[in-house]
């Protein structure tokens, strides 16, 4: 048998954690540091590992979480384990590969019982019809202006149908509704077509790990296929599908950095899929065994057709310079970070591309983290950049052990974790809101470089409450939930608050993280408590709710369990609403593993 052993945090793909580890990722990681990291030696570290011969970080990657914890139990590394309990070992090897413990088992469609009768074309992709993408238009606005359910309908919706997910623990793909089908990713790496009106499935794809992307749907140039789906994975790997057939079109690497993740919505236009980059070194970077740090986000533009790379454009402009070594002599870097965790927005009108960024990894913080960031749709060039947080380098861990590798400032850790709406007023003028984790939205004028506009506060002191995956916005006003439990409807001209309403939670920060969704007169969020609520976008006063905490009788035979929102939101289309209830990532959130459509008929 191959000699296994393991690496430090460097190569963690991070997917969610079994519900049986119940571990969080910060122990895992330091637990894989404590016992690994010296013999595993990233290139990047410019230092030798304490064992010749030790496979490096990247070789690691390429294995499964099965061959990972049998090396564990029954293998060349149990001695270094065996004071550790299985499932801690579990999610140990489930951070290490990418992939969930026996998640494929029974996941692939011809696996279940509820095949469709045939793999009929993918419909119209028309508006109403659709929810294509993370937001029904380029725009990001996630509003469905006309998806066939009225606000009266809303208090009348009742559960259509439910569909599980074998071995999935977190929803964290959004559904997409394209020409009659429901495209969806999950954290075991699969990707499923489904009938839109009754479940059934069409097909199945497994991806190399974790899904955390909604899909993107449209004609594709390519031999025997007319239409396709695109996604990326939290390895860095982007693809596209045959949509009627889910066959391979092609697969390429966003990104060669051993963490990089694409963890935002590919935004498909015009015969190009614009991709975002983002990473998981800031979970790993606090490790005095890491080499902390050398990702930069980027933007990617990709003929949609056949993969090929348009251009591509970094967030930060150098990449990163070597700084010092730390007292174990692992080389230290500075010039990292600006992750790019959201679906890029199209502006046709300027024929730019808009993004919001993360913080940075490193000191000093590069003027292009936590900024709004405009690149020409054809060349990739920066229009403009505006940062709206200044020095925020922030690492995962370092506010509770600081280790030489952390900030000596450590910043408040504002990333922008959703993409800028593009709003046009009445009188002509447009803005750019970017809702952020420090619980204000910045308006900035796309028309003249990126000029703030407004700032809105939403929270008492800055910093107390976040926005985390993003707003809604319709004809009056914009919409944030925050992870306090609290909804707000801002006033998009001014920035003045119209509403605001509070949920009760079960915990602190079990509050509306997931991204929002409108309609016209309602807004939809679900929560981290597992409660899928309907706003008035009049009162804020909640119009419907339903408790996501049960058991589920599934049209696959598989058995499902409802859990929190807490990234991606509901989709609305056809007169249906739809949501993938189960998320445990963020605040001990719960898992679940079940799609779940409504209708009001």
């Amino acid at each position: 048998m191959r000699r296994i052993v393991f690496l430090c945090a460097a190569s963690i793909a991070a997917v969610g954690v079994s519900t049986s580890a119940a571990q969080t990722p910060s122990r895992v990681i330091r637990l894989i540091d404590q016992r690994c990291a010296g013999c595993h030696v990233d290139a990047r570290a410019e230092r030798a590992p304490t064992v010749e011969g030790a496979p490096p970080p990247a070789a690691l990657r390429r294995m499964t979480a099965e061959t990972i914890f049998q090396a564990m139990t029954r293998g060349s590394m149990r001695a270094h384990v065996e004071d550790v309990a299985d499932d801690v070992k579990r999610a140990m090897a489930e951070f290490l590969s990418g992939r969930k413990l026996g998640g494929t088992a029974g996941a692939d469609a011809h696996a279940m019982p509820n095949r469709c009768s045939s793999d009929r074309s993918v419909g119209d992709l028309s508006a109403g019809t659709s929810w294509n993408g993370w937001s029904p238009d380029s725009a990001n606005a996630r509003f469905q202006k006309a998806g066939g359910l009225a606000p009266d309908a809303v208090p009348r919706l009742k559960l259509k149908w439910a569909f599980g997910f074998p071995g999935a623990t977190s929803m964290y793909g959004q559904p997409t509704i394209a020409g009659g089908r429901v495209f969806i990713g999950v954290d075991t790496g699969y990707v499923y077509s489904l009938d839109a009106a009754t479940g059934c499935v069409h097909w199945s794809f497994q991806a190399e790990t974790g899904v955390r992307n909604a899909i993107s749907v449209g004609p594709v140039d390519a031999p025997g296929a007319r239409e396709a789906v695109y996604f990326g994975d939290i390895r860095g790997n982007v693809y596209s599908l045959d949509a009627v057939t889910g066959d391979l079109l092609w697969k390429v690497i966003a990104d060669t950095h051993p963490l990089a993740a694409i963890t935002g919505t590919p935004t498909l236009h015009a015969g190009r899929l614009y991709v975002p980059v983002s990473s998981r070194e800031e979970a790993a970077g606090g490790s005095l065994n890491y080499p902390c740090c050398t990702f930069r986000g980027s933007v990617l533009a990709l003929d949609a057709s056949t993969g090929q790379l348009v251009w591509k454009t970094y967030t930060i402009s150098e990449p990163a310079k070597r700084a010092r070594k730390n007292s174990i002599g692992t080389q230290l870097w500075t010039g990292a970070g600006a992750a790019v965790w959201h679906a890029p927005t199209i502006d046709l009108t300027r024929r730019a591309v808009y993004i919001a960024t993360g913080d940075a990894y490193t000191e000093p913080a590069p003027t292009t983290t936590d900024a709004v960031m405009a690149l020409d749709m054809d060349t990739g060039k920066v229009l403009w950049a505006v940062q709206d947080t200044e020095h925020d380098a922030w690492l995962v861990g370092c506010a509770q052990d600081r280790s030489e590798n952390c900030p000596k400032d450590l910043g408040p850790d504002f990333d922008f974790g959703a993409p800028p709406i593009l709003h046009a007023l009445p009188d002509g003028r447009r803005l750019l809101l970017a809702g952020q984790k420090s619980g204000q939205v910045f308006a900035h004028d796309p028309d003249r470089q990126g000029a703030r506009i407004w700032t809105a506060t939403l929270v008492k002191k800055v910093g107390e409450a976040e926005i985390l995956f993003g707003g809604a916005a319709d004809e009056r006003a914009a919409y944030f939930g925050l992870d306090n439990g609290v909804l707000v409807a801002v006033d998009i001209a001014s920035g003045l608050q119209r509403w605001s309403t509070s949920v009760r939670t079960t915990s602190p920060r079990r509050g509306l993280t997931a991204a929002l969704t409108a309609i016209p007169g309602v807004v939809f969020s679900g929560g981290q408590d597992g409660i899928l609520r309907a706003f008035s976008t009049d009162t804020g006063n909640v119009i419907w709710d339903y408790n996501m905490l049960q058991d589920f009788t599934t049209v696959n035979g598989v058995e499902a369990k409802g859990g929190a929102m807490g990234a991606p939101g509901p989709t609305v289309a056809g007169g249906m609403l739809f949501v993938g209830s189960g998320y445990p990532g963020l605040g001990n959130g719960i898992p679940g593993n079940v799609l779940i459509a409504f209708s009001a008929q």
